[in-house]
């Protein structure tokens, strides 16, 4: 068969078998002219070339050869290569690569006879190039326009026509030549595919850094930096103070935000972000953190995504470190999200793509977020923006209007004004007192309600205590029994003869008695102290007033008490009236540094306060602060605050009231200004937002 493709002029006698031996060569070629034309792999490609160059000259074996600048020979695709025996021989290895290179130094085909070019001994033996092998070494070199790239050689048996053998080798030129344009063609795509990603990046980089805007410049991350990865979807989380908000996703301008995809995304986001490390998810999760897991598992769950990278973007520091950098969590802008929603192949280079949009996304959004921190930025972008502010016509408005403006400023900053601090308080009486439960049980019955009036010791409401009817009812049965006892001991001791009993019997009754009457004065002693344990049961007033507390009947009436619940308040409106304020704990920092300064002239200085009634409005009163409280306590929707008590002159509330007394309800609802001296007339109207900016923005950067 071989021997007609190299085109002998003469005939053998079976003309079908050589014309269909023809036709085989002729289709295992073509296969190979088609399997170079696809983008198949070389390791695909060298594998389909030689087993086709091997089926069409009907040898044993084979091998392709490619030839790395600075590695030399490299072994691409085998065939029986074992059977020539060169594995098992390194110096025939040595000849044979020697032989190999000298055959691609001069990038012609071969045709090398077995054990032909031994001429060595010993040492020298594998220092020449040389065919060590049984085999016909059919060798021909894989050319291309930038030199020989590799060799394929067949391992021919011996014993054809030297014309067949020309015709082997013809018939490898051919191949190799097919070779050659294969990886001509696949450079040329390799080229075009580094012009396409090149031209994708210079893109990528010129439009992410176009903008100064964060939410703009999250846009063209998500859509420009998906093209360029060549992933299904990128999605960019920022950071905003604590939280993490969900601002793009490739391919949707908008997007709901409330949805379980999102919402887990973002809790994704969150959970790496804190923990400041990558993640690359390709469908196992048993080497994550058990809080990375759980969110993974949620999300995937959720979107069905098959491969995930969730990358932490930093803000770039020039003069920091990257170990460093990669250590501190608070310099995080927010989370480069890139998915696979179905299995397909990677890109090349995807890693490298990846790290690229990182790099520049981290950059484009430091310099966004600086750019956003500049003071009042929104204004000067507007005023930027506005060309009618600066025209010829309006420019003499806009320089008055500036000059306004400035003097407005300079006022707020530098003109005096008194500067008070508001709180809550309450009018209450000066007498009053706490009524609290002494002992365990249950209120039977209340004797006064809200508003009645008492005197100190009278009964206000009754209590009954099973444990003390219980030991008193067991108390009585022991007096019962010792007095029965003492009884019976008597009448022994009196029928006793003293002429005819011992003298130790009747000692014996007498100490018994003696005990038994000793028993009896301690039960008494019991009674008498459970008797004034009972009389504790009856709750009374503490002072002379009123009951203030609201609706006490059916607060406590039929309840059960533990000895120390407070069970109502009695206050006397007639002794005089003070205030009870809650400063929020935020304001106090102002009060102390009034009280400092007042104090280092005069040590005994109070802080002035005034204050109105609820009830009326339009009369002011003044007052003094003469307790400040040394802890700080919840009240009500303020939180913690700090309680003061403000003294007051009584004869004020006779101008709103004719009987202070009567007319005045007890915890009625004051407002107080507490007197801080004087500052700018700015700060005084604005210190509460420049508080707040103080501690909830500011502090956090």
């Amino acid at each position: 068969m071989s021997d007609e493709y190299a085109g002998e002029e003469s005939r053998l006698p079976d003309e079908d078998s050589i014309r269909r031996a023809k036709q085989e060569i002729q289709s295992l070629v073509q296969e190979v002219v088609d399997l170079a034309k696809r983008e198949v792999e070389p390791a695909e490609f060298y594998a389909g070339l030689l087993d086709r160059s091997i089926a069409a000259l009907a040898a044993p074996g084979g091998v392709v050869w490619s030839i790395e600048e600075g590695a030399g020979l490299k072994l691409q695709y085998q065939v029986n290569l074992q059977q020539t025996g060169l594995v098992r021989d390194p110096a025939a290895q040595m000849q044979h690569a020697r032989l190999l290179a000298q055959i691609a130094e001069k990038g012609e085909p071969s045709l090398t006879p077995p054990h032909s070019g031994v001429g060595g001994t010993g040492d020298d033996r594998d220092q020449v190039a040389a065919n060590p092998t049984d085999f016909l070494l059919v060798v021909a070199p894989i050319v291309t326009d930038q030199g020989v790239d590799g060799l394929v050689e067949i391992f021919q048996r011996t014993g054809a026509r030297p014309t067949a053998q020309r015709g082997y080798l013809r018939f490898m030129v051919q191949i190799c030549e097919i070779a050659g344009e294969y990886l001509k063609t696949r450079r040329l795509r390799s080229f075009v595919s580094k012009q396409s990603l090149w031209e994708q990046l210079e893109s990528f980089t010129s439009l992410v850094h176009e903008k100064l805007d964060s939410r703009e410049t999250a846009y063209t991350i998500a859509n420009e930096g998906r093209r360029l990865v060549g992933c299904d979807r990128v999605t960019v989380v920022l950071r905003k103070g604590s939280k993490y908000v969900v601002e793009a996703i490739s391919g949707q301008d908008t997007f709901d935000k409330r949805s379980n995809v999102v919402r887990l995304l973002r809790n994704l986001a969150r959970v790496v972000g804190r923990s400041g490390e990558d993640l690359w998810y390709a469908g196992d999760t048993a080497d994550l953190a058990p809080q990375v897991e759980k969110a993974v598992n949620a999300y995937v769950d959720e979107s069905h995504t098959k491969q995930l990278a969730v990358l932490p973007l930093r803000e770039i520091e020039p003069n920091a470190d990257d170990d460093e950098a990669k250590k501190r969590r608070e310099n995080i802008l927010g989370v480069l999200v890139i998915e696979q929603l179905v299995d397909g192949k990677q890109p090349d280079g995807l890693m490298q793509r990846v790290d690229v949009v990182r790099r520049h996304s981290g950059t484009a959004l430091t310099n966004a977020a600086f750019h956003e921190s500049l003071f009042l930025m929104p204004l000067w972008r507007l005023i930027g923006k506005s060309r009618v502010l600066v025209a010829a016509r309006n420019l003499p408005k806009t320089i008055a209007a500036a000059l306004a403006i400035g003097a407005v400023i300079t006022a707020l900053c530098l003109v005096p004004y008194d500067f008070t601090v508001t709180a809550d308080a309450k009018l209450l009486p000066e007498q009053r007192a706490n009524v609290f439960a002494e002992l365990d049980g249950m209120i039977t019955s209340v004797k006064k309600t809200h508003g009645e009036e008492v005197t100190a010791g009278e009964v206000l409401a009754t209590q009954r205590s099973s444990a003390l009817e219980e030991q008193f009812v067991s108390l009585s049965k022991e007096l019962d029994t010792v007095q029965e006892q003492i009884r019976s001991v008597e009448l022994r001791r009196r029928k006793l003869n003293r002429a005819t009993t011992r003298e130790t019997d009747l000692d014996d009754v007498i100490a018994e008695k003696a005990r038994l009457e000793k028993t009896r004065e301690g039960l008494l002693k019991q009674l008498e102290l459970h008797e004034q344990q009972r009389e504790r049961l009856e709750i009374r007033s503490p002072i002379n007033g009123e009951v203030v507390t609201w609706k006490v009947k059916e607060l406590i009436e039929g309840r059960t008490v533990r000895t120390g619940n407070r069970l109502m308040e009695i206050a006397d409106p007639s002794q005089g009236w003070e205030l009870e304020m809650f400063v929020p704990e935020a304001k106090m920092g102002h009060i102390m540094a009034q009280l400092d300064e007042m104090r280092r002239s005069d040590p005994e200085a109070q802080l002035s306060v005034t204050f109105i009634l609820a009830t009326h409005p339009s009369e002011k009163l003044t007052g003094r602060v003469v307790e400040i409280h040394y802890n700080a306590e919840v009240e009500g929707d303020e939180g913690n605050t700090v309680r003061m008590d403000v003294e007051f002159e009584q004869s004020q509330l006779k101008r709103l009231v004719a009987d202070p007394a009567r007319d005045l309800k007890v915890g009625a609802d004051v407002k107080v200004k507490v007197h801080c001296g004087r500052a700018a007339v700015g700060y005084v109207w604005f210190h509460e937002l420049w508080e707040f900016i103080q501690s909830r923005i500011l502090f956090r950067l």
